[in-house]
């Protein structure tokens, strides 16, 4: 499974970017998807992921109600809508995807990794 992220770029704060992550390979339907990212100086945390079927979708602390993850299971793709950004939120914004259970909010249960997207917030 390869994935390519895309959609980051240099926005004012209380902007909007829509994330994208676009998968070859086969079957994803059978991938959990989430989104990490990495801000400077600091661990990679977790930022949101979405089930199989998109019926349950989880959120970390500092996004939560900023942020809305998605699929479209026809285009292989996930995306992660991010409003209201904040300078705290520059990072870099990796997709990441695994073939087993449920979202998990920890890196290294993701198999698959895409090469990351930066983000930059002007204050």
């Amino acid at each position: 499974v390869q994935l390519q992220a895309s959609g980051g770029g240099v926005v004012h704060a209380g902007d909007s970017l829509r994330l994208s992550c676009a998968a070859a390979g086969p079957a994803f339907g059978d991938l959990v998807m989430a989104w990490f990212r990495a801000r400077p100086g600091k661990e990679r945390e977790f930022v949101a992921g979405v089930n199989l079927s998109a019926t349950d979708r989880y959120y970390g602390t500092p996004v939560k109600g900023r942020v809305t993850i998605t699929r479209d299971n026809a285009k292989s793709t996930a995306y992660l809508q991010m409003d209201g950004l904040k300078a705290e939120d520059t990072a870099v914004y990796y997709c990441a995807a695994k073939q087993r259970s449920g979202v998990g909010m920890v890196p290294k249960i993701y198999r698959y990794w895409g090469q990351g997207t930066q983000v930059t917030v002007s204050s």
